[in-house]
């Protein structure tokens, strides 16, 4: 964080200053803010937010012990430390946030990008991330820090000489976008896809893509929209853009796309195909696994390419990113036994996706087996949706098609149904069971998918897999 006073932080805040020790109102703070003690070094600032199974409050010692110097909570905690009391602690959080991102742009060249999608956008972040690095400090979340608590702690580690903050917006249900957009009204928004992901909490695809838009209407007056020209939802939020007085930048295979691939060829080594620029082509590779990465690429670029970045630059810089997250089309395993750990998220579209890139990248001598859980919060989607991915895996021809845990079960049922019959689909309650299985049915040549949504927990079987077959 930038270096900022006590009685500062407690002003932005609307917080009560409790001192402790030596500190005065004009003490300095300019360390890490976070949530999670364990993170915690000298110099830095602790929030003590409630949480649904622990509470902040109880880790303000161990915070303090580990060198904290301020602790931002919703009350007075018995520690000797100098602390801010504030009504609600995540919302402190967002405010201090939206105070550093301020000060910074207006004394540097700060330039914020927002990303968001039902698919890709972690993909996306890091893929951009990487190409701006070398142009200057930047500045980009964690993993998947993309929510109300993730989002802020990002930005709160921009300085004075960060030149790129490239923030990741997720949502469970309208407003959130907007809330956290509406901390940076960030230069650039890039909206990659509308889909299924998230539709339950979000009331339907129409519903989803107002919150999706809510990107769009966030931008800085005169900022950029880069959008996907091949989502028709997608283009649909270009009149935003123009209430905003932002320009469009199109993404996508269309030929109308400022940024666009074509000639594209995936193997098991990844995708190469070729990226035109305003014009200007060139070949390139990219070696994370699927070709629906090469979307989320192409997004990068436009943004990239934006704000001044060259062709050549972002092309090299692409080919150096070997996995886009751990558990995203990360290879395990050997070339014996090939594990895909894919089971971080999974929407519709992006279990699709994945099942089709398994389809791609098997040769004609190796088996295509799917090792498959539940997508969450699709709502009265669900049963449906997942009907309509145990259809799709048989049509595939998938094999061996491995189904776990009951919210998933419906993908087992819709794959019978759909003619994989003989042991080629089966089920199994829990992963413990399915890795028993699965030790004893792979074999030589196998190429294994491993997909479902976090909360099904199959990411844990998949790095087991990938170690049993290393």
């Amino acid at each position: 964080m930038i270096a900022l006073t006590l009685s500062h932080i407690a002003h932005v805040l609307g917080g009560t200053l409790r001192l402790a020790g030596t500190d005065t109102p004009d003490s300095v703070v300019d360390g890490v803010v976070d949530t999670d003690s364990r993170e915690i070094g000298p110099g830095d600032v602790f929030v003590a937010k409630p949480g649904d199974t622990t509470d902040g409050h109880r880790f303000v010692g161990a915070a303090v012990d580990a060198g904290a110097v301020l602790a931002i909570v919703e009350r007075p905690v018995e520690v000797p430390v100098t602390q801010i009391v504030v009504a609600d602690a995540v919302g402190a959080l967002a405010d201090l946030a939206r105070e550093v991102v301020v000060r910074v742009r207006a004394e540097g060249d700060l330039r914020v990008v927002g990303i968001t999608g039902s698919n890709g956008k972690t993909t996306t972040k890091n893929l951009l991330a990487r190409i701006l690095e070398p142009e200057g400090e930047t500045v980009a979340p964690r993993a998947s820090f993309n929510n109300e608590v993730g989002a802020p702690l990002t930005m709160l580690r921009v300085r004075q000489d960060t030149g790129f903050l490239v923030s990741e917006f997720g949502a469970s249900g309208p407003g959130e976008i907007a809330r956290l957009a509406g901390l940076v009204e960030p230069d650039l928004g890039v909206v990659l896809m509308v889909g299924m992901a998230h539709a339950g909490g979000f009331g339907g695809i129409e519903a989803t893509f107002a919150a999706k838009s809510e990107l769009v209407r966030a931008l800085r007056p005169g900022g950029l929209a880069v959008l996907n020209a091949d989502d028709a939802r997608v283009r649909a939020m270009a009149p935003i853009a123009a209430e905003r007085d932002a320009s469009v930048r199109w993404f996508g295979h269309s030929a109308e796309a400022a940024v666009r691939a074509s000639d594209v060829e995936v193997s098991a080594s990844g995708t190469r195909f070729t990226l035109t620029v305003d014009g200007e082509s060139a070949a390139a590779t990219l070696r994370v696994l699927g070709a629906h990465h090469v979307m989320n690429a192409l997004a990068a670029v436009a943004a990239a390419t934006a704000l001044g970045v060259g062709l050549a630059e972002c092309v090299a810089r692409l080919e150096t990113v070997e996995i886009a997250e751990r558990w995203r089309m990360q290879p395990l395993g050997s070339d014996r036994i090939r594990i895909i750990n894919d089971a971080y998220n999974a929407s519709p579209d992006s279990m699709t996706a994945a099942l089709r890139t398994l389809a791609q990248i098997t040769g004609p001598a190796e088996r295509m087996v799917a090792v498959l859980g539940a997508m969450s919060e699709l709502g009265e989607y669900a049963g449906e949706e997942h009907d309509r991915i145990g259809e799709l895996a048989v049509r595939l021809r998938i094999p061996r098609i491995v189904v776990i845990g009951t919210e998933a079960r419906r993908m087992y049922i819709s794959a019978i149904a759909e003619g994989s019959w003989s042991d080629e689909a089966v089920f199994f309650p829990d992963a413990d069971e399915a890795y028993d299985y699965l030790l004893g049915e792979l074999r030589d040549g196998d190429r294994v998918l491993v997909k479902s949504s976090n909360s099904a927990g199959l990411r844990f079987l998949g790095d087991r897999l990938g170690e049993s077959f290393s």
